[in-house]
C-alpha cells in the first residue's frame, strides 16, 4: 500500500517570479548594448567584458524565465511529477555558460597584459560602470527578494559576478584616470573571474547533487529515521529514501514496520504531520508492513521421554 501526501503547495509558483526574471531580462539586455558601445569607444576590456557578460546574464534570465514558466505546467501521464527540473535544469546550463564568459574574459585578459598597454578613457568607463552598478543592484534586489529556487539563484548569480564586474570597471576607470596605469583593467577581470568561478563550481556542484537524487543539503537522513521510528505504533523503519524533486520540493519514500496494523491509518497521519512540520517534506510515500515475531524454543526445558 503506498500513501502519498495530498498538499504540494509548491507546485503552483506564483506568477510574480516569471515577471521579476522578464524585467530583469530587458533591463540587462538594454545596459549591454549601451555598455558594449561605450566599451568599443573607451577601449576598455573591462567595460567590453562586462557588457560581454550582461549578454550572457539576459540569456541565463531568459532561460531561467522560461524554466519557471515550464517548472508551472501540472503533472501528466508521462511526466507524473510534473516539470519542475526544469529549473535545475536551467541552473546547470547557466553554471557551464558562466565558465565559458570567464574563459572568453581570462583569455582577453592575459592577451592585453602581454602586450603593450591599450589606452583606455578612464572618464568613459567610470561614468558607464556607475550606471551598469545601478541597474545590476536594481535587478538582484528584484531576484534577491522574489522566490528562492535553483533556477533564480543561478540568475541571481549572473547578476551579482555583473555587479562584480561593475565595481571592478569603476575602480579601473578611477585608477586609469587617475594615474594612467593600464595593466588594472585586465587584472581586476581575472579578479572578478575567479570571484565567479568559485560561485559557478558551487552552484553547479548542488545543481547536480539534486539531479543525481541525493540526501537535500542540511538533512540528516538517519536523524530522519529515528524519529519516524519513535511515532507510536511505529517498530521500526527501513529502505528509507529522501530526494529533491524541484527547489522547495522533497520526496520521501520508506518501508514502515507496523507493531499492529490496525493502527495503520492514525500512524500515516502521525508520520505525515512529522514528515511536513519537522523537515518540510510534503511527498511521503509510505509502505506499511506487519512486524514479524519469531518465537524461539528453549530445547533445554524440553524432555525426551
Amino acid at each position: 500500500m503506498h500513501t502519498h501526501h495530498p498538499a504540494d503547495s509548491h507546485h503552483h509558483r506564483p506568477q510574480r517570479v516569471t515577471n521579476s526574471l522578464l524585467v530583469a531580462l530587458i533591463l540587462t539586455l538594454a545596459f549591454a548594448f549601451a555598455e558594449a558601445l561605450a566599451g568599443w569607444w573607451s577601449g576598455s576590456l573591462a567595460l567590453l567584458g562586462d557588457a560581454g557578460h550582461m549578454v550572457s546574464d539576459a540569456t541565463s534570465l531568459g532561460l531561467a524565465a522560461f524554466a519557471a514558466w515550464v517548472a508551472k505546467r501540472p503533472p501528466s501521464s508521462r511526466h507524473s511529477y510534473g516539470l519542475g527540473r526544469a529549473e535545475v535544469l536551467a541552473a546547470v546550463a547557466n553554471a557551464l555558460l558562466m565558465f565559458l564568459v570567464v574563459a572568453g574574459i581570462v583569455m582577453a585578459a592575459i592577451a592585453r597584459l602581454s602586450t603593450a598597454p591599450t589606452p583606455v578613457a578612464g572618464g568613459m568607463v567610470m561614468a558607464v560602470a556607475a550606471l551598469g552598478l545601478i541597474v545590476n543592484l536594481i535587478v538582484a534586489w528584484m531576484l534577491r527578494h522574489g522566490e528562492q529556487t535553483l533556477n533564480t539563484r543561478a540568475a541571481l548569480l549572473h547578476v551579482m559576478g555583473d555587479l562584480l564586474g561593475s565595481v571592478a570597471a569603476l575602480v579601473a576607470g578611477a585608477v586609469i584616470y587617475f594615474t594612467g596605469w593600464m595593466p588594472i583593467d585586465p587584472i581586476l577581470s581575472l579578479l572578478i573571474c575567479a570571484l565567479i568561478l568559485f560561485s559557478s563550481f558551487h552552484l553547479l556542484r548542488e545543481a547536480l547533487h539534486v539531479l543525481m537524487e541525493g540526501v537535500p543539503a542540511g538533512m540528516d537522513m538517519p536523524e530522519v529515521g529515528r524519529a519516524m521510528a519513535g511515532v507510536s505504533g511505529v517498530a521500526s523503519i527501513h529502505d528509507l529514501h529522501i530526494w529533491t524533486l524541484s527547489s522547495g520540493r522533497i520526496a520521501l519514500s520508506a518501508h514502515v514496520a507496523m507493531r499492529d496494523m490496525q493502527h495503520w491509518q492514525a500512524t500515516l497521519a502521525a508520520l505525515q504531520a512529522l514528515l511536513h512540520d519537522r523537515y518540510g517534506i510534503e511527498h511521503a510515500t509510505l509502505q506499511p508492513e506487519q512486524m514479524i515475531t519469531t518465537h524461539v524454543v528453549n530445547l533445554s526445558k524440553i524432555r525426551v521421554k
